[in-house]
């Protein structure tokens, strides 16, 4: 009987391999142990987190106050500085005011000193006069003249009006005057003004005709409510003693 040969080929059946499972079952694992470890590590830090919210809330309380006060503060420095510049620039024009009253203190000092020797701190009070006319020759026939005109009655008033002269003489052998205008050489010439309060000194120049020999000089002084009129001596008044 022969005897049987067998077969080449083994039919093996199929069976799942263990590492492959293996490793599906570490992969489950791990991921449950990575959820596990999140939801605790949220469970942990969830009280942390609620208190560092309620710190940031008021962390940013505190800086939105500390920049409404820091805009209040610059708004306040600013309104300062303004201040401090008008406080600044009014002081400057109180400053040149005080300096201004000073100097004209200064100048009315001045002005009294030079009054009273002029016409004597003892003398008596006389309103509006002309204390002084001087005419000194000039070139061409022309004479320069300065008039003075004091008051002492009023202190504290301002004088004011027009101040005109004539000179009388002689011409062609007969009296007569040189009037205002045509010493000034001009058709109705109006009157030199002045305005002061102790004194002032009236300076110009008249022209006398030809053939004219002078005797007298007559001031005429007209303000609103005063009319004042003084002679002087032509000689006197053209050697500096026109008093």
């Amino acid at each position: 009987m022969p005897v049987p040969v067998p077969p080449r080929y083994r039919i093996v059946p199929d069976r799942p391999s263990r590492r492959g499972l293996w490793i599906a079952f570490a992969v489950a694992v791990w991921a449950a142990s990575v959820a596990g470890a999140w939801q605790l590590a949220t469970w942990r830090a969830a009280p942390g987190m609620a208190a560092l919210e309620q710190r940031l809330r008021q962390a940013q309380a505190a800086l939105a106050g500390e920049r409404a006060r820091a805009e209040g503060l610059g708004q306040r420095e600013a309104t300062l500085a303004v201040s401090e510049r008008i406080s600044r620039s009014a002081n400057g024009e109180l400053q040149a005011t005080l300096a201004e009253r000073d100097e004209e203190i200064a100048g009315l000092r001045a002005d009294v000193a030079f009054y009273e020797r002029l016409v004597g701190a003892t003398g008596q009070r006389k309103g509006l006069s002309v204390h002084q006319a001087e005419f000194i020759p000039d070139a061409g026939g022309a004479w320069q003249y300065q008039i003075m005109l004091t008051q002492s009655l009023n202190r504290g008033a301002i004088s004011q009006g027009q101040m005109r002269f004539a000179v009388e003489g002689v011409r062609a052998g007969k009296l007569a005057t040189i009037g205002w205008d045509e010493l000034r050489q001009k058709p109705q010439a109006g009157g030199q003004p002045y305005s002061f309060r102790y004194f002032q000194q009236l300076d110009g120049s008249v022209m006398l005709p030809a053939g004219f020999t002078p005797q007298r000089v007559k001031v005429q002084l007209a303000g609103e409510d005063t009319a004042v009129e003084q002679a002087f001596d032509w000689k006197l008044a053209t050697t500096g003693g026109g008093k």
